[in-house]
C-alpha cells in the first residue's frame, strides 16, 4: 500500500511527480505559484538513491502540498540500469557539455513511461487535468523520455486511453522546464523561493541525503548553480565538495 498524507488545502487538483530533486521541486513550485493545489507523487521503485524520498517530503511540506503519496513499484526486478541495479556501477566524472551525446547508464527503462501512467490514473481518480514533471531536455544526462516528443505523444497516449479523455475531460502533461537549461531553473526556483538544501539529486546519496560530487545528477545540479551564479547549497560527502 502507498505512503500517504491526507488533503490539506483547496484549489484545482494538479498531479505533480516529485522526486526531490532540484528539477522536481522547482516543477512543485511552479504548480504552486500558478495556483494548484498539489497532489504530489512519489516512488519508492528500488533506486539506489531513496533518501530523495525525504527530500520529496520535505518539498511538500515547504510548498503546502494538499497530499503526497509515495507509491511502491520494485523496477529493481528488471534491473537494466545503474540506479536499480548493483551490479552496474553509475558514471562519474563525465562532462556536462557530451553527456547529451548518448544514452547512459543510469536511464531507466521506461521510468517516465511509467511515472506518468500512475499519474494519469491518479489525476483521473481526482478529477484533476493537470500532470506537471520537472523533465529537462537542455542539461540533461540523454534520457529519451525526457524530450518535448514524448512528453507530447503521452499526453495523446493518455487522452486516447481514459475516460476523461474520451468524455471530453483532457488532460494535460505539463513540462514547464523542458526548455531551460539548468542555471535557468536554478534562477526560476530562486525567484519562487524553493531553498535547494533540502533537495537530493545524487544517484549515490548516501542515507543522510549527501551527494557524492561526481556523478551525472552531480555534476549537472553544480553547472546548474556556477551558471545561475549563485552557492551550490548542496551537502557533500567528505572529500566530495
Amino acid at each position: 500500500m502507498p505512503a500517504t498524507t491526507e488533503p490539506a488545502v483547496t484549489g484545482a487538483p494538479a498531479v505533480v511527480l516529485l522526486s526531490g530533486g532540484l528539477d522536481s521541486a522547482t516543477c512543485a513550485a511552479m504548480a504552486v505559484a500558478e495556483g494548484f493545489a498539489l497532489h504530489a507523487l512519489s516512488f519508492r521503485y528500488g533506486q539506489r538513491h531513496t533518501a530523495e524520498l525525504d527530500a520529496a517530503a520535505r518539498v511538500c511540506a515547504a510548498v503546502g502540498a494538499a497530499r503526497h503519496v509515495v507509491l511502491d513499484i520494485d523496477l529493481r526486478t528488471f534491473g537494466g540500469s545503474a540506479l536499480t541495479d548493483d551490479s552496474i556501477a553509475v558514471p562519474k566524472d563525465r562532462d556536462a557539455g557530451s553527456m547529451g551525446a548518448g544514452i547512459p547508464l543510469t536511464y531507466v527503462p521506461a521510468r517516465n513511461t511509467v511515472f506518468l501512467a500512475f499519474a494519469t490514473a491518479f489525476a483521473e481518480v481526482l478529477g484533476s487535468r493537470d500532470v506537471f514533471i520537472g523533465v529537462n531536455a537542455l542539461d540533461y544526462s540523454g534520457y529519451p523520455d525526457c524530450r518535448p516528443e514524448f512528453v507530447a505523444s503521452f499526453e495523446a497516449t493518455a487522452n486516447l486511453g481514459t475516460r476523461a479523455g474520451v468524455e471530453g475531460r483532457r488532460l494535460r502533461v505539463h513540462a514547464p522546464l523542458i526548455d531551460l537549461a539548468k542555471g535557468e531553473i536554478v534562477r526560476l526556483g530562486t525567484e519562487l523561493g524553493v531553498d535547494y538544501a533540502m533537495t537530493v539529486s545524487c544517484y549515490e546519496a548516501d542515507a543522510a541525503g549527501r551527494a557524492c560530487g561526481r556523478c551525472d545528477a552531480c555534476v549537472l545540479r553544480r553547472k546548474g548553480f556556477a551558471d545561475a551564479g549563485m552557492a551550490d547549497p548542496t551537502r557533500y560527502q567528505p572529500g566530495a565538495d
